[in-house]
């Protein structure tokens, strides 16, 4: 017996008939994982191990089945579940736990390695036009605004994702390795003949890797430093973006040009640029320090530059065209000139291999060069990415005079575009602070009195982002992003800084003051602050130097947390429209940064639907957002899916503007006006009478396990500001949202949407406005999948663990109105019905997900019970542990 081979049972009929619907080669590779990790608990833990993960496996999905027949039975088979779990010992419900934890790690695995086998299926197929490809996307609009607009508009496209290190992947480095190392044993078995002596090697090889996996602690003994966290970026940079981004508008260009594609220039533009928040987001995480950021830059300009300089010199090693046949320009033949004036040596062992290659021997003196820059040799180095650029261009100019076409367009111009794309610093450390602390260090420094350590602190990230500038050109770090922006003072704060920390303003760095508007109240004046802002004599400098660009920052987490989902959603859109036509009225192009989390209480959901739902001109070709936690992993951990993830948003991004589909949200948001301030007006009053009850705060600390989560070594960043749990203000959103989600409850992603619906009541009226309203659409369609996950039998025994029935009962009324209207206006029977594979996803691994909610509920018992704060007791190991294996089966954490 093994996890997926166990006989079906009467309980599990349906369950079978939704296996059966799955793509039987995910089917095959799931019962293969599980058959091994079955062989390998056995190996390790003896057939009772095994007999005892059966036994809970298939109490849970009995109880599970009989809960969605709505069978009368099905409390009591929940309960013998829970019995059973209460009857292990503790060694053993840790092992379980640890079981199940890995069994989830292989899922997800090869769901992952099943979409990319889909993705590589829809393009062998020659699938290029899907209807959220660019191919697509161009097609669309040149149909709507011409060839010449739509020619225009690409030419300015910018997707601008920004990696965060905000603590939402719950999985160990060591764990993520190992699992990545199954999924290219996964990747070799499908190319390998059934039978062979290869396919018995790779089965001992992947039994081998599970058993790793099995044995390796899913939980981190010490939490990670910001500069373990910047490498851990790192390895995705390695592994797919500095391939994949290249190769994603190499796919444009060969669409745009078909058969000319090579034998002519390209015409796809580098459209993506890179930023990170790792190492620089200083807003209450003490441990990002100036030296913290200066090495943070440092780690991230070593990767890019040893990657462009293994580039270029595999370039030039191929780059064997013969002077005889492609001569040099002049430009070339003069650059070659002034590479040997002050590279004498260098050149002269080149022009030794070389001598009648002239454009190999020109760009490997280049690849020296970037080498240089790296090592921080002045007589050859690089000065600015644009003087590399400036080399690199003169090469291709040479080939293309001289008739070498597909040499110029081919691997030279992939390297360029990578230059452009990363620059010398590969992502744009974005630095982030906290208002009040601008507010305090000025005060201190305007006193007279000694700096306090603090003080000190924010003077120093100053003269790091000069040094940075210095040393890896302005785009290094020129965007400073101020937390909860209140006025324009806050703004006036940054340059007033910069010139106390630099002396003077003309010694200070170049900056971007970027307002974040995070509160409901912050959003309601954002337009007021912003008017006032660019009245600032260094905004305007800014303003007149960048080509009157301005950049706003919104922020999803806080809002939500301050107002509920629904208002939250709401509030966001209407400032987004009154900040874009605030931008129109003053001649301003506008970029607005959406600071969504992985999570749907935290602007989560798909990034594409959200970029089409924006409001008319507030999207204009460009788009930035966070990228976070687990979310980085998904979205870019493998080349195939990164690859088509930037194509989507690349695509979205451009589509966002077009004719119709502005149209289409500007008359969405005038017909439903009255709808959005019923639902807003409910939703809030709803929300409040929950988050405003005397005592809600440490309630939702004993339903949940919110404090008990502060004690996984998620990230380095504190999950509290400072202020004690009697008090939410400074809660961080990712432990609101994270708790929430491990209760099984979800309420962030839904809460006050059914009394809203309710209020509305007219279920034409919203079924209307769920087929033509974009934003509305979205709203509803990220709650199913909320509710999908949310489970009110497990809901109910985390709520019991509080004394406030009345606050309970409010939270279960409030899921079932929620069920019952998002099912009305969406007039599906259930969650997801409109998206069967994710349907049928989430059902799979549901019970597989209560198994480990029900040994998490046993630790939280016994930590309630005792009152036990000691997190290497039995009860907060198990606790920890089932956490872990809760946001593997979820897939989503904060």
């Amino acid at each position: 017996m093994t996890i997926e081979d166990r006989p079906t049972t009467g309980s599990e009929h349906s369950r079978s008939a939704i296996s059966d619907e799955v793509d039987e080669d995910l089917r095959a590779d799931v019962r293969l994982l599980g058959v091994l990790l079955g062989q390998v608990l056995t190996e390790s833990g003896g057939p009772d191990l095994l007999d005892d993960v059966e036994n809970l496996r298939a109490l849970s999905i009995g109880a599970f089945e009989r809960a969605n027949r709505a069978d009368a039975g099905y409390s009591a088979s929940l309960e013998d579940a829970e019995q059973f779990v209460d009857s292990l010992t503790p060694e053993r419900a840790e092992q379980v736990a640890r079981a199940f934890t890995c069994y989830f790690h292989l899922s997800n695995l090869a769901e992952e390695h099943h979409r990319v086998r889909v993705l590589l299926a829809r393009d062998a197929e020659g699938d290029e036009a899907a209807a959220d490809s660019l191919a697509a996307a161009i097609n669309r609009l040149s149909a709507e605004v011409g060839a010449d607009e739509t020619a225009t508009r690409l030419a300015n496209l910018r997707f601008h994702p920004v990696l965060t290190a905000h603590p939402t992947e719950a999985r160990r480095r060591a764990v993520a390795s190992g699992i990545r190392r199954i999924s290219e044993l996964l990747s070799e078995r499908d190319i390998i003949q059934p039978g062979t002596l290869r396919q018995a090697e790779n089965d001992r090889r992947l039994k081998e890797e599970i058993d790793i996996l099995w044995r390796t602690s899913p939980l981190r003994t010490t939490r990670p430093t910001p500069l373990d966290e910047v490498r851990t970026a790192m390895n995705i940079f390695d592994q797919t973006l500095f391939q994949v981004v290249p190769s994603v508008y190499r796919l444009l260009d060969d669409w745009l040009l078909g058969e000319n594609a090579g034998a002519r220039p390209v015409t796809a533009p580098a459209f993506m640029r890179l930023g990170s928040w790792i190492g620089a987001d200083r807003d209450g995480n003490p441990f990002v320090t100036a030296e913290v950021t200066k090495a943070a830059a440092a780690i991230a300009s070593e990767h890019i530059l040893l990657g462009l300089e293994h580039v270029a010199t595999r370039i030039g090693r191929t780059l064997t065209l013969g002077s005889a046949d492609t001569p040099a320009s002049a430009e070339l033949d003069a650059l070659w000139a002034r590479q040997r004036s002050f590279a004498g040596e260098v050149t002269a062992q080149i022009g030794t291999r070389a001598p009648n290659e002239p454009h190999r021997r020109v760009l490997l003196v280049v690849a020296q060069r970037i080498a240089a820059t790296r090592l921080r040799n002045a007589d050859l180095a690089y000065a600015t990415p644009d003087d590399l650029l400036a080399d690199l261009r003169v090469i291709q100019n040479s080939l293309r005079d001289a008739g070498a076409e597909r040499s110029a367009n081919g691997e030279l111009q992939n390297l360029i575009w990578q230059v452009e794309t990363f620059g010398f610093h590969l992502a744009e450390l974005e630095v982030r602070q906290h208002s009040k602390v601008h507010r305090q260090a000025l005060a201190n420094i305007r006193s007279g009195e000694p700096l306090e350590e603090m003080t000190v602190e924010v003077l120093d990230v100053y003269r790091t982002i000069a040094y940075l500038q210095n040393r890896y050109g302005v785009n290094a770090s020129r965007r400073y992003i101020v937390s909860f922006t209140q006025s324009s003072e806050d703004l006036a704060n940054v340059y007033a800084l910069a010139e106390a920390a630099l002396g003077s303003a003309q010694a200070a760095p170049t900056l971007d003051a970027i307002p974040l508007f995070e509160t409901f109240d912050d959003l309601q004046a954002s337009t007021t602050i912003l008017a006032e802002m660019i009245e600032l004599p260094q905004v305007q400098a800014r303003l007149a130097a960048t080509g009157r660009r301005l950049e706003v920052m919104l922020g999803y987490s806080d809002s939500s947390k301050d107002v509920g989902p629904v208002s939250a959603t709401l509030a966001l859109y209407s400032a987004q429209a009154r900040i874009a036509q605030w931008a129109k009225d003053n001649d301003i192009e506008l970029t607005l940064f959406h600071g969504r989390g992985g999570a749907l209480g935290r602007g989560g959901g798909p990034a594409n639907e959200a970029v089409m739902a924006q409001p008319p001109g507030s999207v204009e070709g460009r788009f930035k957002l966070t990228e976070q936690g687990e979310v980085i992993f998904a979205q870019y951990g493998d080349k195939t899916i990164a690859a088509r993830h930037i194509e989507q948003m690349a695509a979205a991004t451009l589509l966002a503007s077009s004719p119709s589909n502005e149209e289409e949200n500007r008359a969405a948001t005038d017909d439903f006006a009255e709808v959005a301030a019923t639902m807003d007006a409910r939703s809030r009053e709803r929300f409040y009478e929950l988050i405003k009850s005397d005592g809600f705060a440490p309630w939702f600390a004993q339903v949940t396990p919110l404090e008990e989560v502060g004690l996984l070594a998620l990230g380095s960043r504190p999950a509290r500001r400072g202020l004690s749990i009697e008090s939410l203000e400074d809660l961080r959103a990712i432990p609101w949202v994270f708790a929430w989600t491990q209760a099984r409850i979800n309420l962030t992603g839904w809460f006050g949407l059914g009394s809203a619906l309710a209020a509305v009541g007219d279920i034409d009226l919203l079924r209307d406005a769920y087929a033509r309203w974009p934003l509305f659409t979205a709203m509803l369609n990220n709650v199913e999948m909320s509710l999908a996950k949310t489970d009110d039998r497990l809901a109910r025994r985390y709520l019991a663990l509080g004394d406030r029935d009345d606050l309970a009962g409010l939270v279960l009324d409030e899921m079932a109105l929620t069920r019952e209207w998002v099912q009305k206006t969406t007039a599906h029977d259930e969650p997801l019905e409109g998206r069967p594979v994710l349907r049928r996803a989430v059902r799979l691994r549901s019970p597989y997900v209560d198994a480990l909610s029900l040994l998490q509920l046993r630790a939280l018992k016994s930590i309630r019970a005792s009152g036990s704060a000691d997190p290497a007791d039995e009860p907060h190991q198990l606790l920890l542990l089932a956490v872990n294996g809760v946001a593997a089966g979820l897939q989503n954490t904060g």
